[in-house]
């Protein structure tokens, strides 16, 4: 998963906001969003690792990670960062707890922002260089850096989520297609940032150019699907769009009901 944005108790009976495109190779298999076989979790699946990018459970756990990107780490690591989701999906643990555990083994990971809650805590982390925090309510959006870096590409997307999704959302007449048009034209966005205002990962230019773009497409690597979700006092909302593939352009929407 490489970016997200997220609306922290911002809006009134909607806890959590979030809309996120997830992009990795062409190759790597993949299953679409689904309840996971003697698991809580419902999620897409990484079929190469197990694990997953994002997910959510009927008692109103959520969780999701990108990955940092820094070209010039070279070192091999034992495990998958997405096996960070299906961890903490499937503990009993606070946010906060998780991610205090979760910092003392974060050197056997590659880098990862990740992002953990439940309806009443949220907690982001880094670990390459922000330690775990409880949030705040507000708006959150992180890529490949971590969350201060405050990327072009990152304050694009800001922009677009705060001043156009989340009004919409505060109009309870709008058409539910109305809105769903409007996320995946923000996350269809493949306007790219100046070369001046690249951050440096240690990939070439053309490369980082390239993966500017809120939508990312390449010959091999792009965006994979993009998610749109909504956590409303009794049920999640989320829809899925593949991007990419023999299912190009399909949608999985999940109805959750939350435990009360």
């Amino acid at each position: 998963m490489c970016i997200v944005a997220l609306a922290w108790q911002v809006l009134d009976d909607m806890p959590l906001c979030l809309i996120s495109n997830r992009d990795e190779f062409y190759h790597r298999p993949t299953s679409q969003l689904h309840k996971w076989q003697d698991s809580p979790i419902v999620a897409g699946q990484d079929l190469q690792s197990g694990g997953t990018w994002m997910g959510v459970t009927e008692s109103g756990r959520w969780a999701i990670v990108t990955n940092h990107r820094d070209a010039r780490d070279k070192k091999t690591y034992p495990t998958s960062r997405g096996h960070l989701i299906q961890s903490f999906l499937e503990s009993d643990l606070t946010p906060i707890r998780f991610a205090q555990a979760l910092e003392k083994q974060q050197c056997n990971y590659a880098g990862f922002n990740l992002f953990i809650g439940t309806q009443a805590q949220a907690v982001y982390m880094s670990n390459r260089g922000e330690a775990p925090q409880v949030l705040a309510k507000g708006v959150y959006v992180v890529s490949n850096g971590i969350m201060s870096d405050d990327w072009e590409k990152t304050k694009h997307l800001r922009k677009r989520f705060t001043q156009e999704l989340l009004p919409m959302l505060q109009v309870s007449s709008i058409p539910e297609g109305d809105l769903q048009r409007e996320v995946w034209d923000i996350l269809e966005d493949e306007r790219k940032i100046i070369p001046e205002l690249l951050p440096n990962t240690g990939v070439d230019q053309d490369f980082e150019q390239l993966l500017s773009s809120t939508f990312i497409q390449s010959p091999i690597y792009g965006t994979r699907c993009s998610n749109f979700v909504r956590m409303l006092s009794n049920k999640i909302q989320w829809t899925e769009k593949t991007q990419q593939g023999e299912h190009q352009g399909e949608f999985v929407h999940q109805h959750i009901k939350l435990i009360q």
